[in-house]
């Protein structure tokens, strides 16, 4: 189920917050929990039936681990925790990896083993990084929960179920326990409605525009030229900030909307002024899992620089990878992974950049390692890649851009001819919101700060901005998110 389709705006929505809050009334707050579990479940297998077996089956395994793991000591101890990963990966690998193997074999080795075309299930990404988190800390004795609903509500809780953000379970799981949580609290269903509407104008409204100009690009990279190669990497690069963020700021309102508080996601990431600020500010749950569970256990920066160096790009390869099962996300890892690198070489100089040379220079390795990112492989990509670079085409594409403006006279039209222009206009409008604009979180902080006609003004945003969505949903097909696809 999409948020933003109508069954789930005009009935499951609405309908499970306010059982959820009429059951914790009447019936207690553990009833409340069993019946937000069991919504949970119902959103998930709304997608596909068929694959609660796994999800549930994946929780009931993990904290039976957990349990083993924390009655237990020394060797046994390691013993379970090592039964939990590997059970955890080997699980995410066939679901996500078999096929991405079998073909790279087949490719190696000249052989002809047939794929099996495994359809990937819904978050499994998302549930099993959650998970693996909640029994590497079990074995760290940094657990103490006990509550098998607790547990199973922190991996399923619908709002961030399905594409994020991972949360951890310190952070969530003591809020379940809570039960000043149990009542109303309109201030929070306020400030959720805002930050749904924001995340619900970014999908619909801004994403899935940007989408259109970067699947047609995308879709065909022989026919590109340098213009319309940047303009169908920037269609891209904005698409996926306002799909993703947008979905963030979505699930933060919903759970607000429960009482329950989500980690912040999204902090304005084109902003950043150096690929490490970047990853600061982009996906911060997955950075801080690869951080927490992989480059630190690998040994971090403990060890001098060239270790440290080495420990970034394998962090960034396997997070790639986590993204997909290709050898783009691989590439792009890769490529970011190197990238940090040198910026701790840079760092080390002392040496400061231009405030605006830094910007444009991030902004710019980013909109182009996207391209890696997008393309259907690696053909594809560097295809893009060099046309996006060939300044001999740059004359003639600008000229065909003024001989179309000349010819049309008029923006309202919008004639065949002038489309390169008319995305040219949108993709600045576009930079400059994500780059100039408050995030949503920003926006919604006003909101405790100011005085009436700051809330009157951010109650008729809501209204606004939903309003508008819904109107757009109803005028076309809904699309899925693009993490869905990771």
């Amino acid at each position: 189920m999409l948020f933003n389709s109508e069954a789930f705006l005009f009935a499951f929505l609405p309908f499970t917050l306010i059982a959820f809050f009429l059951i914790s009334k009447y019936l207690g707050y553990s009833f409340a929990k069993f019946w937000l579990v069991s919504a949970s479940l119902f959103f998930y297998g709304f997608w596909n039936p068929n694959y609660l077996v796994l999800i549930v089956s994946s929780v009931v395994l993990n904290f039976y681990l957990s349990r083993c793991i924390l009655v237990s000591s020394g060797r046994r101890r390691k013993f379970w925790a090592s039964i939990g990963v590997v059970s955890n990966l080997l699980v995410l690998s066939y679901f996500k990896y078999m096929d991405f193997i079998i073909i790279n074999i087949n490719g190696v080795l000249g052989l002809d083993f047939g794929v099996m075309n495994i359809v990937l299930p819904l978050a499994i990404s998302f549930f099993t990084f959650q998970q693996i988190s909640f029994l590497l800390d079990s074995y760290s004795e940094k657990v103490s929960e006990q509550s098998f609903l607790n547990y199973v509500l922190y991996v399923t809780f619908f709002p961030q179920l399905i594409a994020g953000p991972i949360v951890h379970h310190s952070e969530i799981m003591p809020q379940f326990s809570q039960h000043f949580r149990r009542k109303v609290n309109w201030k929070n269903v306020n400030l959720g409605m805002l930050l749904f509407s924001i995340g619900l104008f970014k999908k619909v409204v801004l994403a899935d525009t940007f989408s259109v100009w970067a699947d047609t690009g995308f879709a065909q990279p022989e026919t590109l030229r340098m213009i319309s190669a940047w303009q169908s990497s920037l269609s891209y690069t904005l698409q996926l900030y306002f799909d993703f963020s947008g979905y963030a700021d979505m699930a933060i309102g919903i759970a607000l909307m429960f009482n329950i508080q989500l980690p912040l996601n999204f902090n304005s990431p084109y902003k950043s002024l150096s690929i490490k600020d970047f990853w600061r500010r982009w996906h911060m749950t997955l950075s801080r899992w690869l951080r927490d569970y992989l480059y630190i256990p690998l040994g971090g920066n403990r060890h001098g620089s060239a270790l440290a160096t080495r420990n970034v790009i394998i962090t960034f390869l396997l997070g790639g990878l986590w993204h997909g099962a290709a050898w783009t996300f691989v590439v792009w890892g890769g490529m970011h992974g190197v990238a940090l690198a040198i910026h701790r070489v840079w760092e080390s100089t002392g040496i400061k950049m231009p405030k605006l040379f830094a910007w444009i220079l991030t902004f710019v390795f980013i909109n182009v390692t996207w391209v890696l990112f997008r393309a259907s492989d690696l053909t594809d990509a560097g295809l893009i890649l060099k046309v996006m670079f060939n300044v001999n085409q740059f004359g003639a594409d600008v000229e065909f851009i003024r001989t179309s403006l000349a010819l049309s006279g008029s923006l309202l039209i919008l004639p065949a001819g002038i489309q390169p222009a008319w995305i040219s206009f949108c993709i600045f409008w576009g930079v400059t919101v994500v780059v100039k604009s408050p995030s949503a979180i920003d926006i919604a902080k006003t909101y405790e700060v100011n005085g009436e006609n700051t809330k009157r003004s951010l109650g008729f945003l809501t209204t606004f901005l939903l309003i508008l969505s819904v109107l757009t949903i109803f005028s076309g097909q809904q699309s899925s998110f693009l993490y869905f696809d990771f």
